[in-house]
């Protein structure tokens, strides 16, 4: 008899079963032939003992096959017959009579052992039924088993913890989950329990589950080569196995049982079946990535585990670069020459400091022949990547150019011509190589940027969109200085192109493009595009996403990180916020060498600067971005962008002069591209407004045709400005509608400096709005540029909320708003 492994008040049926329960509830007395199958730790046991328990509530006498005499017994008695594998032909050669009459019985047994007794039993009764097979717990039944046992609604994920580690098998279940419910792992002490289950099997099934611990699901051929058996000796080891609830349906370890197994077999035969099996897969050409994972995290190595090691690594390479880089590991420290692909894996999950380290080490190592030299531009390569994402992109083009690969050649390529250089490099330098995808991939990206300055940024988006494609088979498997995604991206921001920047970044993101290495700056840069478009929350969201968790931020996703996070702020007019980032955000954009690349972040923490009073912070950058357009010939893309920020930073310092600087400078592009033309139309508009000069039917024009090709807050906040500046009522009006349109607000009341009638001492839902940024330490002209209105009519609402609360004064006002709000704050 096997133990029980659970207790009928904890037993949770599936529909079928609880059918079967509710008719025999409702029938006691009726006919009853039934069987059960299930491996072992599936409920059979609980099952019996809950039916035994509704037959005997209605006066129905049971017997147990194992223990009561079968002799004499009352013809309406139950015959309950439980682990019915386990009965000797004897015993089964008594019972066959009693199933061959009407006697009412239930019999439960495990698919193996199967002996002929057994067998002659199930036939006659798979005549009247077929066997109950029970299953594995579902989820939503593993939750509802765990509640039971922990006695009320399980913390955290414990159920799901105790579903993943079970496999959904009951006992299992049951045993673990009184440990994981102390803590988040299984513990020495707990695998105990298990101990007794393997003590009882074979010798055969046990180096089975010990050879599948650490192999997986292993071919039958296999299995018969390392255990010196036979492949039908195999099977039916195979049954074995899988009857005992340890071995899951696809013939894997249940996790738990996977643990126990490794943690309570012999070390030294664990040791020796897994080195066997780790050379047997090896020499079949098999894939050796869990064996070699098994010996690594055990501790198993040496010299001859190498290959193993090495050849489990490439193929965790693209899935798992950080486990290949484990691997790696451990084949160099058995002797293998794996110094480049260690140095590439552990770039490509995210370690870049030991990768650079890795990576200079092959670069300076001594040696001879084309191995060493293979090594050595390898390493050069990675090394490259690495600087590119520190944002030292003229160190990076270096290292690439010493690579020599065709590859390494279009890297420095792009790396030299974003900034400032001569991307004409002697082909002569390049050795020749064969014209893989990211060989493809990288000339297009070359050529990308190129157009995008010497060209058309239509046919450099082109390009770029082009090599994204061509590169999304090979996925997370290439160590890129930067993605043709991010680069195609940046190209259409520049353009007012969104949609297409945000088609491109999905593809990659889909496709995993770049390892976890790109995968920030691909939600960064949807970060921007949301902000463009007015969406401050999917920002914010992105931002966060990309920002937590995971590998450190390297300089060039930190300086786009940074300034996304400044951008928001100042989008939502929260200037502590600003104030807040504004240090770390100067610090990052000092640190970062300027490049075409970042002329966004650069602009946009140009205009945060001159918010904040700080506009002389970044004199010396902001020189350095003109002074490296003006070395590319002031190509259209790059300059109309950046002149736009300028202008901006210099409305907001209220610069008439300066913005007219930057506005000429726009209307120099204005016939490059529709984008430029809208953005020096706009500038236009700028300055006149600047001057109290305002057009409303200009200014609404300028500003549908920015939102039109992305800068929605853009626009929404150059028709609030005209508003706020205009003396015309009706045109103020116009404007103001317009701002809330663009930013997809609904437009306000004709007359915008009334408020809707309220109770005294009760505030109108837009005094509630102003009253929030007043407390925030907003300025009346904030809080009218925040909400689209004029600081005339702030002043007012301001007034209103005086006299409503009877406050004498601001200082008094703003005690009561405090005492509102903190009354209304959530516990």
């Amino acid at each position: 008899m096997t133990i029980r492994t659970m207790t009928p008040s904890w037993l949770v049926l599936d529909e079928q079963v609880a059918r079967l329960c509710d008719d025999l509830a409702a029938g006691p007395a009726g006919p009853l032939r039934l069987s059960l199958q299930a491996p072992g730790g599936y409920g059979k046991t609980a099952l019996l003992s809950y039916l035994a328990g509704l037959l005997r509530e209605h006066d129905v006498p049971v017997i147990d096959a194992w223990t009561d005499p079968l002799d004499g017994a009352d013809d309406d008695a139950v015959l309950m017959i439980d682990d019915a594998h386990l009965l000797d032909e004897g015993r089964l050669a008594a019972l066959h009579p009693l199933t061959a009459g009407r006697r009412r019985l239930v019999l439960a047994y495990r698919p193996w052992p199967r002996p002929a007794g057994l067998t002659s039993l199930l036939t006659v009764l798979r005549r009247e039924r077929p066997p109950v097979l029970l299953g594995p717990f579902t989820p939503d039944q593993t939750a509802r088993a765990v509640h039971a046992w922990t006695g009320g609604a399980p913390a955290g994920d414990l159920a799901g913890r105790v579903h993943r580690l079970s496999g959904g098998v009951p006992g299992i279940a049951h045993r673990i989950t009184a440990v994981l419910a102390a803590g988040p792992e299984l513990t020495d002490t707990s695998l105990l329990q298990f101990r007794a289950d393997l003590d009882h099997l074979d010798p055969d099934v046990r180096r089975l589950l010990l050879a599948t611990a650490a192999g997986g699901a292993l071919p039958i051929g296999v299995l018969a080569e390392l255990l010196g058996r036979d492949p039908a000796r195999i099977d039916e080891l195979l049954e074995a196995a899988r009857a005992t609830g340890l071995l899951a349906l696809d013939d894997t370890l249940v996790p738990a049982a996977r643990q126990a197994v490794t943690a309570l077999g012999p070390v030294a035969h664990r040791a020796d079946l897994w080195q066997r099996l780790a050379a047997l897969q090896l020499a079949r050409g098999d894939g050796t990535l869990t064996v070699a994972r098994s010996l690594l995290d055990a501790g198993i190595g040496g010299s001859g585990l190498a290959p193993a090691f090495q050849a489990g690594a490439e193929e965790a390479l693209v899935a798992a670069p950080q486990i290949a880089a484990r691997l790696f590991a451990a084949a160099a420290a058995g002797g293998a020459a794996t110094g480049a692909r260690h140095a590439l894996a552990t770039a490509l999950g995210g370690d870049l400091d030991t990768a650079l380290r890795l990576a200079d080490r092959l670069v300076g190592a001594p040696g001879t022949g084309p191995v060493a030299e293979n090594d050595r531009a390898a390493g050069a390569a990675v090394a490259a990547a690495v600087l590119a994402h520190r944002g030292q992109l003229a160190h990076s083009a270096e290292r690439y150019r010493w690579s020599r690969t065709p590859t390494s050649r279009s890297f420095a390529a792009l790396a030299t011509q974003v900034t400032g250089g001569s991307f004409a490099i002697d082909g002569a330098d390049a050795a020749d190589g064969p014209p893989t995808l990211l060989t493809n991939a990288a000339a297009m990206m070359a050529d990308g940027i190129r157009e995008s300055i010497e060209g058309t940024p239509a046919a450099a988006l082109a390009t770029l969109v082009q090599a994204a494609a061509l590169l999304e088979p090979a996925g997370p498997a290439v160590l890129l200085p930067d993605s043709p995604a991010a680069l195609a991206a940046l190209v259409a921001l520049h353009d007012g192109e969104l949609d297409a920047a945000d088609a491109v970044l999905d593809r990659a993101v889909t496709a995993g493009m770049g390892s976890v290495l790109m995968a920030r700056r691909h939600r960064l840069l949807a970060g921007w595009i949301r902000m463009f478009r007015g969406d401050t929350a999917a920002a914010h969201e992105l931002l966060t996403a990309a920002t937590t968790g995971g590998a450190p931020i390297q300089l060039r996703d930190g300086l786009f990180a940074t300034a996304l996070q400044i951008g928001l702020a100042r989008r939502t007019g929260d200037l502590p916020e600003m104030h807040r980032g504004w240090a770390a955000a100067r610090e990052t954009v000092l640190r970062h060498p300027v490049d075409l690349l970042t002329l966004l972040p650069l602009g946009e923490l140009a205009v945060a600067g001159a918010r904040l009073g700080e506009r002389a912070a970044l004199d010396v950058p902001v020189r350095q971005a003109l002074d490296l357009l003006d070395r590319l010939g002031r190509p259209a893309l790059w300059h109309a962008t950046l002149h736009w920020y300028l202008l901006q930073a210099a409305v907001v310092g209220e610069d008439a002069g300066t913005a007219t600087v930057h506005a000429d400078a726009l209307a120099v592009d204005a016939d490059a591209t529709a984008h430029t033309a809208v953005l020096a139309a706009a500038a236009r508009s700028w300055c006149r407004l600047l001057t109290g000069d305002i057009d409303p039917d200009e200014v609404v024009a300028h500003a549908r045709d920015l939102a039109r090709t992305g800068l929605a807050w853009d626009a929404a906040r150059l028709a609030g400005q005209a508003a706020a500046r205009t003396a015309d009522r009706r045109a103020m009006v116009t404007l103001l509608d317009t701002a809330r349109l663009l930013q997809g607000r609904q437009p306000g009341p004709r007359t915008d400096s009334a408020s809707e009638p309220t109770p005294t001492g009760q505030l109108s839902a837009r005094e509630q709005e102003v009253a929030e940024l007043l407390l925030a330490g907003l300025t009346y002209k904030e809080i009218g540029d925040r909400l689209f209105i004029t600081p005339k009519t702030v002043e007012h609402h301001v007034a209103r909320m005086r006299a409503r609360l009877g406050a004498p004064n601001r200082a008094e006002l703003l005690a009561r708003l405090r005492a509102t709000a903190s009354r209304k704050a959530p516990e």
